[in-house]
């Protein structure tokens, strides 16, 4: 009876882990969607959420510990927890970095490089983060590789475009007819585009960590884990 006790605590573990999931996948969206739509409430309804989020999160950390000291788990069973101990600091941090988006939605005014497509980055990287959890819930070592793979792609579109950003600002050309706050918001406006896009390949990089986990997790090989 006891062992039938554990094990639907670790089932729960697991359930309670993919909910996490569930919600920070949805902040960020709703990040993404704040910044595309300059929707100052949605924006606030991101930042305002993490709260939760972290709370839930300290839950489950409250979760792992007790069946790390109660139970002494062994084998598989301890790298299903350890994992799902590191997958839910992943999920904390990219929560931060959807509520990032919803900070920057605030201060944005206008698009000023319509050519650079964050809901198009922005959707890759849910996308991972989206097939990470799927991997970890069905334990899906493959999709773990193809994960690892994606980032690279990820990284190549983000580097593309803060190259685009960075090349238009060097041929900006300012003299004396600018204005000084026209220069200064331009400055900011950059600012934010290359932090976004930063945040975004952040994002990226968590789901690379969870499918790591994953694989740990499965079949006990660190090969993703840097």
């Amino acid at each position: 009876m006891a062992r039938q006790g554990y094990q639907e605590q670790l089932d729960q573990l697991q359930e309670d882990v993919l909910y996490m999931s569930e919600v920070v996948t949805e902040a960020l969206r709703q990040g993404l969607d704040a910044l595309e739509q300059k929707d100052e409430d949605l924006a606030w309804q991101v930042i305002d959420g993490d709260d939760e989020i972290n709370e839930m999160y300290l839950e489950l950390e409250g979760s792992c510990i007790d069946l790390f000291a109660l139970q002494q788990p062994v084998a598989g069973d301890l790298r299903f927890i350890a994992s799902s101990f590191k997958i839910i600091t992943d999920l904390e941090r990219i929560a931060d970095l959807a509520t990032n988006l919803g900070e920057y939605a605030l201060e944005a005014k206008s698009d000023m490089y319509p050519e650079v497509d964050i809901q198009a980055i922005g959707d890759f990287t849910l996308e991972m983060v989206e097939q990470a959890m799927t991997a970890y819930a069905v334990t899906d070592t493959e999709a773990c590789y193809d994960i690892a793979d994606r980032d690279d792609e990820l990284d190549a579109l983000c580097e593309r475009a803060s190259s685009i950003v960075v090349r238009d600002l060097i041929e900006t050309e300012f003299d004396g007819q600018n204005r000084e706050e026209d220069v200064e918001e331009l400055m900011q406006a950059v600012s934010r585009l290359l932090l976004t896009i930063r945040d975004l390949e952040r994002v990226g990089d968590h789901a690379v960590n969870i499918a790591a986990r994953t694989l740990y997790m499965a079949e006990n090989s660190d090969e993703l884990i840097y």
